[in-house]
């Protein structure tokens, strides 16, 4: 397509011309298929037009011929003509009503038909995500709404064509006179509203657009807040929202300013005749105008003809914009739901804020340790303390290393806590307090503990996606507070339970964090992940990945594929595991953990506690820290939890 002919076609989409180019052949054979149903409702309708011709005639000739003339009796029965033409409009509405069931039924079962039969083709074609979400949405609301809002168009607009009628044939009987004086006025109204129905749709699907756009980009922010803050997106997630603000805010503006001239444009119609009218009583009367014709004039203006063109006006502003764009999106051309960008972390810049689409978060289960019973409550306050701090070697100590490594002095440790707190909130209980950690090069750290007790808390804190309350918290020697997202995304990696997997090929979701990997990397990490039945079944590295199509634990094997395949020096996996099964997982951790560099996992299992070199128990009082031998003499906590995993108590060895 020529950027002229993508102009174009975008101009159509905001004004509603091609809209109503698509509808009109629809709209032409459903009318003409009910052309008994129109004849009926016109001639209804014509009754109508004469109840408004009889009301004005009343009026004038009850004050030319009566009143005036001195003839009571003849002015109250014209009263009485005009009254009964009122009275007579009660059955006439009647009659209309019962017509009308005939066009907005047919239009209403029609509408459903065609949406269940779009559904059902949707869901036998076998899309993307399998079925087409919206079909509820057509099926109630829209179908309704178009429904209403066209029984509300054919009501208006056949009362204003028949009694416009009937008020213009009564001021043209009246006087010629009034016709000149009235017309002018009232076309100007009227011409000024059509002018702006364009524009306005325009402006009003423009202001749509960005509020749509702005929650979207807000509803994916809050759902991948997590991933933002550690692949350091956040400043460029914010500058899109600022942008897509300032858009809305945009469109608003002009959106109010058509307001305004629609506004402008019923004020004209609405009162600038009947102004029209009064200035124009002394040449009216010079002209052979009686005083009755002139009252005629006003009760067809007042009581006939500016209710009928006032309604008109605001019900094809409302009702007639959200039927052009409810039917479009029934009957006109099935739209393919987009396909949300894909974002890297290394280019957070093109990331436009969020872009990317993140695989629907995985329903968050309890894992096994979660049934396992918590600390007593009179046991210490619900705070991970620090009182087993000689369990944890600082860089400084002289104990040996736990893990079965040497411990290596002029080493960094890979983690250092320092006397960490953390409380979410002033007088909170912290949930971490005075704690004290050390992870050398190479561990491999397994932490566990009852559900909330503060162990994907310490993942935070040690990703430095959180702040602690006190303390320091140091990765390869650096103090991760306040160190800009890019320098920590080489530092560190979180893999969270909801695992991050974009739309995009394979290649590109393995390759998110480093994206110069060469194919013998990605090779290598399938293997070792044991990702290559997901890779076959896919079609390769470069076959495209739908993220709703894959299982909680498919996406859970890309992620941490892509954590091993990342250069960063520390894997923080905080239940990264939970929906593989014990086989998968072994395998994963192992993979993970002969790879350079150190690893840090919130178990899930028990198995991932004993592969790990020490393990570290949060308790509520105390934090132990140990192998997996000594950790089970050392903490009640850890053998219940063991008892639990294994289906009975633990022995004490």
């Amino acid at each position: 397509m020529t950027r002229r002919a993508a102009s174009a076609d975008t101009r159509e989409t905001d004004d509603g011309s091609g809209a109503v180019r698509r509808l009109a052949p629809h709209a032409r054979r459903f009318l003409a298929r009910r052309s008994g149903v129109l004849v009926r409702l016109a001639l209804w309708s014509l009754a109508e037009t004469g109840q408004a011709f009889l009301v004005g005639q009343g009026v004038a000739r009850a004050v030319d011929q009566g009143f005036l003339a001195g003839d009571t009796r003849r002015g109250l029965l014209w009263l009485t003509v005009a009254l009964v033409a009122v009275l007579l409009g009660a059955p006439v509405i009647r009659g209309v009503f019962a017509e009308l069931a005939g066009l907005t039924e047919p239009l209403r079962d029609g509408l459903v038909r065609h949406a269940v039969d779009r559904s059902l083709g949707s869901a036998a074609a076998g899309g993307p995500g399998g079925t087409d979400r919206a079909a509820v949405s057509r099926l109630t609301n829209q179908v309704e709404i178009a429904r209403d809002s066209f029984a509300g168009l054919v009501l208006t607009l056949r009362s204003f064509v028949f009694t416009a009628a009937g008020a213009l044939l009564g001021l043209l009987s009246l006087h010629p006179s009034l016709l000149v004086v009235v017309l002018p006025p009232l076309s100007l109204g009227l011409g000024l509203f059509l002018v702006t129905l364009r524009p306005m749709a325009a402006a009003q699907r423009r202001a749509l657009a960005a509020d749509e756009a702005l929650g979207d980009h807000a509803a994916r922010s809050r759902a991948a807040l997590r991933d933002l803050t550690a692949c350091g997106t956040g400043p460029a997630a914010a500058r899109r929202g600022a942008e897509l603000i300032e858009d809305a805010a945009a469109a608003a503006r002009v959106l109010a300013g058509w307001a305004a001239v629609r506004t402008a444009a019923l004020g004209v119609a609405g009162h600038l005749p009947v102004l029209a009218l009064l200035l124009a009583v002394p040449w009216l009367r010079g002209r052979g105008v009686t005083a009755g014709a002139l009252l005629g004039a006003f009760t067809y203006l007042v009581q006939s003809l500016l209710p009928a063109l006032h309604t008109l006006m605001t019900a094809l502003g409302a009702a007639g914009s959200r039927l052009l764009v409810v039917l479009d999106r029934i009957i006109g051309p099935e739209r393919p739901e987009p396909r949300p960008e894909r974002t890297r972390a290394a280019e957070p810049e093109r990331a436009g804020g969020l872009r990317s689409a993140r695989a629907p978060a995985a329903t968050r289960t309890e894992p096994a340790l979660a049934a396992a019973p918590r600390p007593a409550p009179g046991a210490g306050g619900g705070a991970v303390t620090a009182r087993a701090t000689a369990a944890i070697p600082r860089p400084g100590d002289d104990a040996p290393h736990l893990g079965g490594r040497p411990a290596d002095r002029a080493r960094t440790a890979a983690v250092e806590l320092r006397s960490v707190t953390l409380s979410y909130g002033v007088r909170a209980e912290p949930v971490l307090d005075s704690l004290d950690l050390c992870v050398a090069p190479g561990e491999h750290l397994a932490v566990v503990g009852p559900s909330g007790i503060g162990k994907s808390t310490l993942t935070r804190l040690v990703a430095g996606t959180l702040v602690p309350s006190g303390g320091e918290v140091r990765v390869d020697g650096r103090e991760v507070t306040g160190r800009p997202p890019a320098e920590l995304a080489a530092l560190r990696v979180l893999v969270p339970q909801e695992a991050y997997v974009f739309s995009g090929t394979l290649s590109d979701n393995l390759t998110y964090l480093r994206p110069g990997a060469s194919r013998a990397d990605l090779d290598a990490a399938v293997d070792a992940l044991g990702l290559g039945p997901l890779v076959e079944r896919l079609g390769g590295l470069d076959a495209p990945v739908r993220p709703a199509e894959l299982s909680h634990g498919e996406r859970q094997l890309v992620a941490l594929t892509r954590a091993w395949v990342s250069p960063a020096p520390l894997l923080l996996l905080d239940e990264a595991t939970c929906h593989l099964d014990p086989a998968a997982e072994a395998r994963a951790e192992e993979a993970l953990a002969r790879r350079p560099g150190t690893l840090l996992v919130v178990a899930h299992r028990l198995s991932s506690a004993v592969r790990a070199d020490r393990v570290l128990v949060l308790d509520g009082t105390d934090a132990v820290c140990g192998t997996h031998d000594e950790v089970l003499d050392r903490s009640p906590l850890y053998r219940d939890l063991t008892g639990h995993w294994q289906g009975g108590p633990a022995r004490r060895r």
